[in-house]
């Protein structure tokens, strides 16, 4: 993404007993926390809208919790991610995706935090290599991960894999990213003389691009794409 991504504890009074044991909520104490809680409700009845305005704010703190924590909603604003990202898709982001000990793979359309990196706002682009990979271009006219030609059925029609060479290496803990319509995307490519080398840790990655949601007539699942099933892990090279 070229621009920036479009996204009570109770109180319990008791009284200690003679015998020095731990306090426990008294009979009466129950009573009274019934009361507060009925007095509470009659408020809350009172407010505009009534007891919806109670199932209003659940359901606002549970999509709050749902975005923070699980899925998170985010507008496409440029076409750099095209034909697969198309300008103002609203994509939903896996954010436990990378949780538990899984790390991006490649092919994978990440959401990530650019700032300090690529700019201050939020993209969305490809992995193309892994920590360890070398990935080069464009010799025979393609890219090579770790020395073997990736097929890329999601490039924009009529773009060249890139119009600038590269042979680079992706730090451990790093990715190297591209978009899928090459020539109207900056992304690794354009930083690799930068501090860093163009390259996102991985800890910036805020999910995976799992599903487009909207428009509903472009709503659809994503799946890993099998041009880099072949792709032998770093150190078994060849080619």
């Amino acid at each position: 993404m070229d621009t920036e991504a479009q996204h009570t504890e109770r109180d319990r009074s008791s009284a200690p007993s003679d015998s020095g044991d731990v306090p426990h909520v008294t009979e009466a104490s129950e009573e009274t926390e019934e009361r507060s809680r009925s007095v509470f409700m009659s408020l809350l009845a009172r407010l505009p809208g009534g007891g919806l305005t109670l199932t209003f704010l659940l359901c606002v703190g549970a999509l709050l919790l749902v975005s923070a924590f699980v899925v998170q909603p985010f507008q496409i604003p440029s076409g750099s991610m095209e034909p697969a990202f198309r300008v103002g898709d609203r994509v939903l982001v896996n954010k436990l995706a990378y949780r538990f000990g899984s790390e991006p793979q490649r092919g994978d359309a990440v959401v990530f935090d650019g700032s300090g990196y690529f700019g201050d706002a939020d993209y969305i682009k490809r992995v193309v290599g892994t920590g360890g990979d070398r990935v080069v271009c464009c010799e025979g006219g393609g890219i090579k991960v770790n020395g073997e030609p990736v097929d890329e059925p999601y490039l924009y029609p009529g773009d060249r894999p890139s119009t600038v060479p590269f042979d680079v290496v992706v730090p451990e803990g790093s990715l190297f990213l591209l978009g899928d319509h090459r020539s109207d995307s900056r992304d690794s490519r354009d930083h690799l003389g930068e501090p860093g080398g163009g390259m996102i840790p991985v800890e910036e990655v805020i999910g995976r691009a799992d599903w487009i949601a909207w428009p509903i007539g472009h709503w659809t699942s994503l799946e890993r794409p099998d041009g880099y099933a072949r792709v032998p892990e770093p150190g078994g090279t060849h080619g």
